[in-house]
């Protein structure tokens, strides 16, 4: 059923209304109204905040299948950042006050974002400098982020900031904390950083100068947020693997449909091996990355354990993915720099996901240390 459902949203909303969003850089308003009408941003909350009460492979089936059935990385984008950055933040993290305030309105449309990274600390996230002081009626919080999508639109921030000093922390691992920020908010100021692509949705530098965060916003325990995060940063793997391996399809079956019908030297030059092997091999090993990010989302559902899973599928996917798009464009020769056929906007897509939401070297510093077990790296 979410399959068909994304499969039906994706033909209404193909390549072509894509590179015009990309090229006038404006948000899709009415694609997003699609989702929020499909139920797709409460696919991870529960039922009984108005959600559909499914989880993280249904979720990595609904983005996978926008992705590839003609959405391209659109349709992975905003759900990661309204449904996992907010809704399933809360629904694993929150109060109950916290849950009835918030999930239902995400399930319904409202929009998130995610502030974590910046631009000191950038992958070491545990020097972050973004503080939260503590205060009679709550927390102050000043400091600056990087990179954040989809700021201006968000109605809520899922903040990361530190409420103890790096240096005066018990344990390393302690002293990062969790916030659920309204927005629009004076004391949150955002700046558009010009993109290389994903132009209909917009990222931003953010200063926070003396925010004010009530107590009650405050997501888990004080001091305990890494712990947290790390149930979020997962999941987030897992959509953007999800987005690599259905950019890779999509490319794919372009090309192959284009192979079938250019012909050159009397003959169609999806017959040449040249042309045929390199989408074949990429077909075989973006199959083997979906299932691996699967295997990652069933884990993650079934509350184990799924790191490993989740950076091998990242990395796999970022492979398969790129090669997939690469060898579309070598299939489609110069008309594969060409705006018209769409396959340079999703390679310019799917060279974002070797860099977020974490860099390809992390994640395989992460399998070689905590899966083969080998000295840290880093």
């Amino acid at each position: 059923m979410v399959v068909d459902t994304a499969c039906d949203i994706a033909r209404d909303f193909g390549p072509e209304y894509w590179r015009e969003k990309d090229k006038r850089h404006e948000f899709p308003e009415d694609f997003w109204k699609s989702l929020v009408e499909a139920g797709f941003p409460g696919i991870v909350i529960p039922e009984n905040y108005g959600g559909g009460g499914m989880g993280m492979f249904e979720m990595v089936l609904a983005m996978e299948t926008l992705v590839s059935e003609g959405c391209g990385l659109a349709g992975e984008w905003f759900l990661c950042l309204s449904s996992v950055f907010g809704g399933l933040s809360i629904a694993k993290h929150g109060n109950e006050r916290q849950k009835a305030e918030y999930l239902p309105k995400i399930a319904k449309g409202l929009e998130f974002c995610l502030a974590l990274t910046e631009p000191d600390a950038g992958t070491n996230t545990l020097k972050i400098s973004t503080m939260a002081v503590k205060e009679a009626d709550g927390y102050r919080v000043n400091g600056q982020k990087m990179f954040i999508s989809g700021a201006d639109r968000a109605k809520g921030m899922l903040l990361v900031a530190r409420t103890t000093p790096f240096e005066k922390a018990a344990k390393r691992t302690l002293g990062l904390s969790l916030f659920v920020v309204d927005l629009p908010n004076p004391a949150v100021e955002i700046i558009p950083i010009e993109k290389h692509g994903i132009n209909y949705s917009k990222t931003f530098e953010v200063y926070i100068s003396d925010l004010k965060v009530p107590e009650e916003n405050l997501l888990g325990e004080a001091d305990r947020g890494w712990y947290l995060i790390l149930d979020t940063l997962n999941p987030e793997r897992m959509s953007f693997s999800a987005a690599a391996c259905g950019l890779g399809l999509l490319a794919i079956k372009k090309a192959v449909d284009y192979a079938k019908e250019r012909k050159v030297f009397d003959a169609p030059i999806g017959s040449h091996q040249a042309i045929q092997f390199p989408l074949a091999e990429a077909k075989a090993k973006i199959d083997a990355a979906r299932l691996l990010n699967y295997k990652a989302a069933w884990l993650y559902g079934k509350g184990q354990e799924c790191g490993a899973e989740a950076n091998m599928a990242k990395v796999a996917a970022v492979e398969a993915g790129t090669e997939a798009v690469y060898h579309a464009m070598q299939t489609f020769g110069g008309y594969g720099y060409a705006v018209e056929y769409d396959v340079e906007r999703w390679w310019r897509e799917v060279n974002l996901i070797r860099l977020a939401p974490v860099t390809h070297q992390m994640a395989l510093a992460f399998i070689g240390q905590h899966v083969l077990g080998l000295p840290k790296s880093y």
